[in-house]
């Protein structure tokens, strides 16, 4: 919901790229490793269709982590190493994201719940699981522990997007809705290109579509995810989830939504609008703090962790943050409320 027009920031949003190495040490590689050039383990889904899952690690509990709107599972490469060394992890790549096949549209909260749902039954992943979302990953998470409570046993929630902005940041949003068309008139473009293999472009507005390489990952992998980013499942997808972006974020947290003593941990980045123009940045904040905090008050067993020297991407800038939030919320359901 944050690109611009005809922005290359496109390609850094897509891919779930890290923008520079973490000074705060970790023992993890600032590099992206090469096996994310190829696909780990495609389940098939039935009707012709598969999702790639990445699982690493052993041990009684199983986490599965849920990337941003338009990420795959490469968002998660400093996180899951080290959350591999104390539980069975699993990332995916959605329905027309990196080695996954496309889905049928629209690509809405309820068809991403409905896929993760199937993917969990058909790879057989030990439930309850404890579900970690980033970003639109969090409504998914949200989504699925209402609809299939048994299955989740807690959720961490990386940097929730505000909800209902219009009501806090009112020329905000006007912006934005001016912006929108612009937006996606360009994404109209990209989408055409790549049905007619016209991507990677020459032409001066084309050439915005796929950005540039990451320079944290080799020329291998650079390649692979310069031909995911030129297929036409790519591009329907990602209208599509960002037509449903701008529905689901003008809404408040639904009033009814509960989900009991389930543990619930929410991270919340430090840095998320320090790029926001000032006259907007306040109404930003508070529209993001009210999210978070209706959030919080959906379970009876729940924090809110401020988490600083972070932009929206914790998982990127902060991975040790987010084991020891999901350590806290495995504890946390180990002592839970029956």
């Amino acid at each position: 919901m944050y690109l611009k027009a005809g922005s290359a920031l496109l390609l850094t949003v897509a891919l779930g790229q890290a923008r520079a190495a973490d000074t705060n040490a970790v023992a993890t590689s600032p590099h992206m490793p090469d096996a994310y050039a190829q696909p780990a383990k495609l389940v098939d889904l039935g009707h012709g269709r598969h999702l790639n899952l990445r699982c690493s690690g052993r041990g009684s509990q199983t986490v599965v982590l849920e990337a941003g709107a338009t990420a795959d599972s490469s968002t998660w490469y400093k996180v899951q190493p080290l959350l591999a060394a104390h539980a069975r992890v699993c990332a995916y790549d959605r329905a027309g994201f990196g080695f996954s096949s496309e889905g049928p549209l629209p690509r809405n909260l309820d068809a991403d719940v409905a896929d993760l749902h199937a993917l969990i039954q058909r790879a057989g992943l030990t439930t309850p699981l404890v579900m970690v979302g980033h970003s639109l990953g969090s409504n998914i998470v949200r989504r699925y522990a209402s609809r299939y409570p048994i299955d989740v046993s807690a959720m961490v929630l990386l940097d929730p997007p505000a909800q209902d902005i219009g009501r806090f940041a009112p020329a905000w949003q006007k912006d934005e809705d001016t912006l929108s068309v612009q937006r996606f008139a360009f994404l109209h473009r990209c989408e055409a290109a790549a049905e007619k293999r016209q991507l990677p472009s020459n032409d001066p507005q084309l050439s915005h579509c796929l950005g540039e390489a990451n320079p944290l990952a080799s020329p291998r992998l650079n390649a692979v995810n310069l031909a995911h980013l030129s297929r036409p499942a790519f591009w329907h997808t990602v209208l599509s989830v960002l037509q449903d972006n701008a529905r689901v974020f003008k809404q408040p947290v639904p009033a009814g939504e509960t989900h009991g003593p389930t543990p619930l941990i929410v991270l919340s980045a430090a840095n998320t609008y320090a790029d926001a123009q000032p006259r907007d940045r306040k109404g930003l904040e508070e529209a993001r703090a009210h999210t978070q905090a209706q959030i919080v008050a959906t379970s009876s067993h729940s924090r809110l962790v401020r988490v600083p020297d972070t932009s929206h991407d914790i998982q990127i800038d902060r991975p040790e943050a987010v084991v020891k939030a999901v350590e806290q919320a495995m504890q946390m359901a180990r002592h839970a409320p029956e």
